[in-house]
């Protein structure tokens, strides 16, 4: 059964039989508002605007950067976390894009994941329904975890999404949702630095 999470909360990541996880998957998702408008004639048509939102994952550690993980480098340094691939579009059900965490591989210099969404085509949120995370267990059949919805929507192009964090006890995840400015992830780093 899956977690739903609010703005701010922390969970420790687990399985459900209360193991460790060792191979997880963070989902991203989005859907592009319909606007009707009126036809020059009469009558109204429906337009559904391609949005292209990019998912992807800040490593760190120190207090600093050490990696960033998006759509043009899809594999971390220590080839931990690799990214899915680009969707220029957020069409179709389900996850837009997908970034997998080899959570035993994560180099011990990584202290958090940041997990950051931005407008490359500078499109703001307020043209974006149903934006979501989730957090799915890739070693057994994929089975979501945690889920965090995003609610409300606003001029900002950027999203610090969520973080995953090491502890003693292991890994937890917390959803963040702090808005921001940004067409790549690495404008979204001094955000990404101040969530951990």
């Amino acid at each position: 059964m899956s977690i739903n999470l609010g703005k701010g909360q922390t969970v420790n990541l687990a399985k459900q039989d209360g193991g460790a996880l060792t191979r997880v998957r963070m989902g991203l998702g989005w859907d592009v508002k319909v606007i009707t408008k009126k036809k020059l004639f009469g009558g109204t048509k429906q337009i559904e605007k391609d949005i292209d939102l990019d998912a992807s994952a800040i490593m760190i550690g120190g207090g600093r950067v050490l990696d960033v993980i998006y759509f043009g480098s899809l594999r971390s340094k220590d080839g931990s976390v690799n990214h899915t691939g680009d969707n220029l579009t957020g069409e179709g059900e389900g996850d837009d894009e997908s970034i997998i965490v080899d959570l035993p591989l994560v180099s011990p210099q990584v202290e958090h994941i940041v997990f950051v969404v931005n407008s490359f085509s500078g499109e703001n949120f307020t043209e974006i329904e149903n934006a979501f995370v989730r957090v799915v267990d890739s070693a057994a059949r994929d089975t979501e975890l945690i889920r965090y919805q995003l609610t409300g929507s606003g001029t900002h192009t950027a999203l610090v999404m969520a973080k995953v964090s090491r502890s003693g006890q292991g890994w937890s995840f917390t959803a963040i949702g702090q808005p921001g400015s940004g067409r790549v992830a690495r404008d979204l780093e001094p955000l990404a630095l101040a969530a951990v």
